[in-house]
């Protein structure tokens, strides 16, 4: 395809790339600004990432956690939107290049691009674990779960099914505490084939606690609630492989293979690989270098904001409200130098808190001017938080609606499914009915039986 040029508007021209939390904030303050904003995003919708593991176990729907990114027009007429990834910057020329051969001048850049899975050089990490960080992948992880479920119903537990989770962050936490629930309240329904002892959740976390930056008390409550779920817990231990049927782990010096069928991978981030040929600064992780009002170093009206933005002075944590708020400092810096002002106050983040759920009525909260929660009061707290800051009515009430009927309705034991392989009896089955159990009463089990039994006999002459 042959190169084509978009000319800069006779206003100036902000350019936003990656549409996530700090993308979309910046968008938003710059509404009625006097500038003309140009949004930038390989997939043209934004995914809300908290709730991600939702979908890969089944209790979301994958448009319940994604807006359409041109819906954002709807309420601002200053902005539009263009799919594309950013394969290069050139900051003297003012100008971006987009795969597909579209180039894009902007006076003033905002990148909140977001980070991707860091797998630290594991071997088979990259090749055989899946992370949740995009829709897609969430996807994967729920659709291979049933997969190897409707093959066990069928073939049978000729050995132990096992899902293992790495790393005991919030996302790791949640994802584990999910899929035991799944075991311990669905499955004896769902697939009463299988044996639900030998289905195995498995959370592998190098440090000897879970959820780090969290107040050990709570680190305490989280580690009992994954316990009281059968969670198995391999604190202090070190993934050394992953295999595409298990992980070799590490422990006190001593190596065991974990068989499994599923490895989610939740243990780190790191900018996307994408960004090398930017010609940015890159600090730890990759992130992009910025001074106190989140500019680049080094470069002339460009910002980096949310995960993919460090502060070396002030390195912040990799979550929601720091993209958010850094977002709209840049507009504000970016509104200020328009209008001939002086530059507002440096950043400084307000941390609002933080939150981790581990299943039904269970979770942890640090939230300011709160003292620390555990149990069903912070549970209550982050799924009304986490509702709220969806983006759209329609998403919200279908949340509300799925996760209503997922921990307030356990008899429903319904779940959100896709497609799966078709299963190949591995040996000749005959598939023949079962005696009537759950729901029938003790006269009439034994009336069905004897009414079988002379089924069953021979006729007499």
């Amino acid at each position: 395809m042959s190169a084509s040029t978009e000319s800069a508007p006779k206003r100036p021209h902000v350019v936003v790339v990656g549409g996530g939390f700090g993308g979309i904030a910046a968008v938003r303050k710059l509404k009625r600004a006097d500038v003309d904003v140009t949004l930038i995003d390989r997939h043209n919708y934004n995914t809300f990432n908290p709730l991600l593991y939702q979908v890969a176990t089944a209790s979301l729907n994958p448009g319940d956690i994604t807006w359409f990114l041109r819906a954002i027009r709807a309420k601002q007429s200053n902005v539009r939107f263009l799919k594309g990834t950013v394969t290069a910057m050139d900051p003297v020329a003012k100008t971006l290049s987009l795969d597909g051969g579209l180039d894009v001048k902007y006076d003033r850049l905002i990148i909140a691009v977001g980070v991707t899975a860091n797998f630290f050089g594991i071997p088979g990490a990259d090749e055989f674990s899946l992370p949740l960080y995009r829709r897609s992948q969430a996807l994967a992880v729920r659709d291979r779960m049933f997969a190897n479920l409707e093959d066990a119903a069928i073939n049978g537990q000729d050995r132990d099914l096992r899902v293992v989770v790495v790393g005991g962050g919030a996302t790791g936490v949640e994802t584990a505490g999910a899929f035991a629930e799944m075991r311990n309240n669905d499955m004896p329904t769902t697939y009463p084939e299988l044996d639900t002892k030998r289905v195995h959740i498995t959370l592998v976390e190098m440090l000897p606690h879970v959820l780090g930056p969290f107040h050990p008390r709570l680190r305490d409550y989280a580690r009992k609630s994954l316990e009281k779920r059968n969670v198995d817990l391999r604190l202090g231990t070190a993934v050394k492989e992953v295999r595409e049927d298990g992980v070799l782990v590490e422990h006190d010096g001593k190596q065991e293979f974990l068989p499994a069928g599923i490895v989610v991978w939740a243990s780190g981030i790191t900018a996307h690989s994408t960004v090398k040929a930017w010609g940015v600064p890159q600090g730890r992780g990759g992130r992009i270098e910025t001074d106190e009002h989140l500019r680049v170093k080094g470069l002339e009206d460009v910002y980096a904001i949310g995960d993919v933005s460090v502060s070396p002075e002030e390195p912040l944590p990799q979550l929601a409200q720091p993209a958010i708020q850094g977002g709209k400092h840049v507009a504000k810096v970016i509104k200020a130098e328009l209008a001939g002002k002086s530059a507002p106050k440096p950043f400084k983040y307000k941390d609002k808190g933080t939150m981790a759920t581990i299943g039904r009525s269970s979770a942890v909260a640090e939230i300011k001017f709160l003292p620390r929660l555990t149990g069903f009061p912070a549970w209550i707290i982050w799924v009304a938080l986490h509702i709220a800051t969806l983006l759209g009515n329609r998403n919200r009430f279908a949340t509300l609606i799925n996760l209503t009927a997922k921990y307030l309705v356990w008899g429903s034991h319904n779940a959100i499914v896709g497609e799966t392989p078709p299963v190949v009896a591995l040996k000749p089955l005959t598939v023949e009915a079962r005696s009537p159990r759950k729901g029938v009463s003790r006269s009439a089990r034994k009336t069905a039986e004897a009414q079988a039994a002379a089924a069953a006999k021979p006729p007499t002459s």
